[in-house]
């Protein structure tokens, strides 16, 4: 079977070949980095219908959208916006699994927890997507690193024949649940799941309140990450706070991020996850993120 990583690195939008279109070759506009910008749907603030949505965030400049899994939306609804404002659903986040974590004490948790993230991947595969992304536990008085660990591979492995069908990958993302602080313990972590299934999520802010991300990004590699998520953050305040801030506000050292981006040869997608707002906000938005992307 062809290596599913190289094939969504090599490709814009990943898996649904009949529908995908080739990326150009790593380095072959030189004044652009090949990252299409996309943004989570949660963040839209403009009124109207999803189509009406989508298709101003089209004019603002994003190329691809994430929704949630599940979600509420009609079929019929997503695909028509999908269809006339040629905007890219290229995945999907599980909404659940902060809740329904694949590594509580409790097995029929665990199992609300496994159904769901088997529906998300059918419901990106619907969409026409290549990935859900995945927190897959967390560390609490109840739960140990190691528990988490050993139940969150044990169940995402049981959820790898529905990716096979579907075609749909799994990306962990690095958030701070206490589980996955270093980039050593991220490669560790996707390398005993060792399925070319499952990868990296990276989220470029979330790293910065243990050490910086440019320090993670060659440690991962090109073959670990497959999709980026876009985040400021400002470790001169104080933890949370620090999302308070606007993209190239931060102190994230962009360039290096770009330049680390650059040696690993990643093309495909960068999200924002942020606070949303109107079109004029999320316009800003899309002038930052090609600004600290070294696109601009």
């Amino acid at each position: 079977m062809m290596n599913r990583r190289e094939f969504l690195q090599t490709t814009a939008l990943g898996a649904m070949a009949a529908t995908i279109s080739a990326v150009p070759a790593w380095g072959a506009n030189d004044s652009k980095r090949e990252i299409k910008k996309a943004l989570k749907y949660g963040m839209i603030d403009i009124p109207g219908s999803m189509l009406d949505k989508f298709l101003a965030v089209k004019e603002i400049g994003f190329e691809g959208v994430e929704l949630d899994s599940p979600n509420g939306f009609k079929l019929e609804e997503v695909l028509e916006a999908r269809d006339k404002s040629g905007l890219v659903i290229h995945g999907v986040v599980d909404s659940v699994h902060w809740k329904d974590t694949l590594s509580d004490p409790n097995e029929r948790v665990q199992e609300k927890g496994r159904k769901a993230l088997e529906k998300a991947l059918h419901d990106i595969k619907s969409y026409g997507g290549t990935t859900c992304l995945l927190v897959p536990g967390k560390v609490t008085k109840d739960v140990t690193f190691e528990q988490c660990w050993e139940r969150s591979i044990a169940n995402i492995k049981k959820v790898l024949p529905v990716c096979e069908e579907t075609g749909i990958m799994i990306g962990i993302e690095n958030v701070w649940n206490d589980f996955i602080t270093k980039p050593d313990d991220f490669a560790r972590y996707i390398d005993e799941i060792n399925s070319p299934w499952v990868g990296a999520y990276f989220d470029i802010g979330n790293t910065a309140r243990y050490s910086p991300p440019e320090q993670w990004i060659p440690i991962l590699g090109k073959k670990r990450i497959f999709k980026l998520d876009v985040k400021a953050y400002d470790t001169r305040k104080k933890m949370y706070d620090g999302f308070n801030c606007k993209l190239g506000d931060d102190n994230i050292n962009w360039p290096a991020v770009c330049a680390e981006l650059d040696k690993i040869g990643y093309v495909g997608f960068g999200t924002a996850e942020m606070a949303g707002g109107n079109k004029e906000y999320l316009a800003d938005m899309a002038t930052r993120m090609d600004r600290v992307l070294c696109k601009a």
